[in-house]
């Protein structure tokens, strides 16, 4: 079987092992005095931005640092992302392992055809792709060393959710399977919010400082709310109606499954956005850092 190569490395994150470690490492030096005491205890989920490391690096980071609280040992990694349409199918890799600047995470390839199984009896048709036909993908590959340097025995599966009623299927299959497997799960859905501006052809609030506040206080706190409530439904109907989540289907299917596994919070770490002041009609993106646990 195949390996999926590395794609963005050097342009979107640091191309080396010493990069990436030193860059995870400022990451973790400047959010170590930052209040952790919100981390709920048992992490089991998160949600993750997927931009270039230098706009929210620091906030992935803090979520996968996040899930290392506690005492749990995690087998496998379920990762769920890519930008799809709500009547996309999903898809999971079918390889044996994906590449990181840091060595490569093996994939959990008896976990990847159970969750197609458990997916496929709850009626999702879900297909298995190749490292060769498996699209290249930001909001899966930024994600990849984060996953390596925080949990270097961890093997992983790779999971594309459209934003339809298949998302939260895919969650609760995820966890079934993994039951049935007797395997440790950590679950990461990856998905940036508003994407605001001509260049995205959204700009309902109109420009400068009083579009990023509206994006801030109301479509991103919105989009937020829903995620904190841990409402499936209504994180598909955010992502849909108002465009503050990108890949919404990855996020409802990190939520089920985070409830599947017993969670009952959902807490957000940090929100930033790409929003520049000195350039007040750019367009910019918002990205916050979900964990959710008991």
């Amino acid at each position: 079987m195949a390996v999926k190569k590395i794609a963005f490395a050097g342009s979107w994150y640091p191309g080396s092992a010493d990069q990436c470690r030193s860059a995870i490492k400022q990451f973790t030096d400047d959010f170590r005095t930052e209040d952790d005491t919100k981390i709920p205890d048992n992490p089991v989920a998160g949600i993750v931005p997927h931009a270039g490391w230098i706009y929210s690096g620091k906030l992935a980071c803090r979520v996968f640092a996040a899930l290392t609280h506690g005492n749990r040992l995690v087998d496998t990694i379920v990762l769920f992302g890519v930008h799809m349409h709500a009547d996309s199918p999903a898809f999971v890799l079918d390889g044996t392992a994906v590449e990181t600047p840091l060595g490569s995470i093996e994939i959990d390839r008896a976990l990847t055809d159970a969750l197609v199984q458990q997916g496929t009896g709850a009626g999702v048709d879900i297909k298995q792709l190749t490292p060769r036909r498996f699209p290249e993908e930001n909001t899966l590959e930024l994600q990849y060393p984060f996953i390596k340097y925080f949990f270097p025995k961890a093997r992983i599966v790779v999971c594309a959710v459209p934003p339809s009623d298949a998302a939260q299927a895919l969650g609760v299959a995820a966890v079934v399977a993994a039951e049935e497997l007797n395997r440790s799960l950590a679950v990461v859905g990856s998905t940036d919010m508003t994407h605001y501006g001509p260049r995205f052809g959204f700009e309902p609030a109109g420009s400068g400082r009083a579009a990023f506040d509206w994006v801030a206080k109301e479509n991103d706190a919105a989009a937020i709310n829903a995620l904190t409530a841990m409402d499936e439904k209504q994180i598909i109907h955010q992502g849909l109606s108002r465009h503050n989540m990108c890949c919404s289907g990855a996020a409802c299917a990190a939520v089920a499954a985070a409830k599947k596994m017993g969670a009952v919070k959902g807490v957000c770490l940090d929100y930033a956005s790409s929003f520049d002041p000195l350039d007040p009609n750019a367009d910019f993106v918002g990205y916050c850092g979900m964990i959710f646990g008991t």
